[in-house]
C-alpha cells in the first residue's frame, strides 16, 4: 500500500505538468482558429481538425462527418470573408481526460455587418502524430 502512494505522490506532478502543457499547447490551437479565421482562411483554420473521415463535426443542422466534408460545409456556409466575420473564442474549460485527450468547453463570438452570432461549443481534441488536433466538435 505504501508502495502505491509513494508512486501517486511521484507521479502527481508530472501529470500536473502534462496538463499544463496541453492546456497551453490547446489555446495556442485556438489562437490559431482565430486568426486564420479572421484572415478568411477557413483551410488555415481547417489545419487544426483531424483530417480523417473519422472526424464529427455537430451543428444546428446535424453532424456532418470527415474532414473534407466538413471543410465543405465551412465553405458553403461563410462563403466570403463578410460572411465570416471576426471569430472570438473564449475557453472556459479544458479538461484534460488522458495524456493525449482533452475535452473543451467555450463559447464562441462572430461579429459581422449582416448581424452577430454567438454559441458555446465543445471540442474532444487529441494529440496525434505529436501535434493536437480537434477530433468532434458540437458548436451551437
Amino acid at each position: 500500500m505504501r508502495f502505491i502512494l509513494y508512486l501517486i505522490l511521484l507521479t502527481a506532478p508530472s501529470i500536473a505538468v502534462l496538463a499544463q502543457t496541453a492546456d497551453s499547447e490547446i489555446r495556442q490551437l485556438m489562437t490559431v482558429q482565430t486568426s486564420t479565421w479572421n484572415q478568411g482562411n477557413i483551410e488555415g483554420f481547417m489545419q487544426t481538425y483531424w483530417q480523417s473521415d473519422s472526424l464529427v463535426f455537430v451543428g444546428s443542422h446535424g453532424p456532418t462527418y470527415g474532414w473534407k466534408a466538413t471543410l465543405e460545409r465551412y465553405k458553403k456556409s461563410y462563403p466570403d470573408t463578410a460572411a465570416m466575420g471576426k471569430l472570438d473564442f473564449k475557453i472556459l474549460e479544458i479538461r484534460p481526460l488522458a495524456k493525449d485527450l482533452c475535452f473543451v468547453v467555450g463559447k464562441w463570438h462572430l461579429q459581422r455587418s449582416a448581424g452577430d452570432l454567438q454559441g458555446a461549443y465543445t471540442l474532444l481534441i487529441r494529440k496525434i502524430k505529436g501535434q493536437w488536433k480537434i477530433i468532434a466538435d458540437h458548436s451551437s
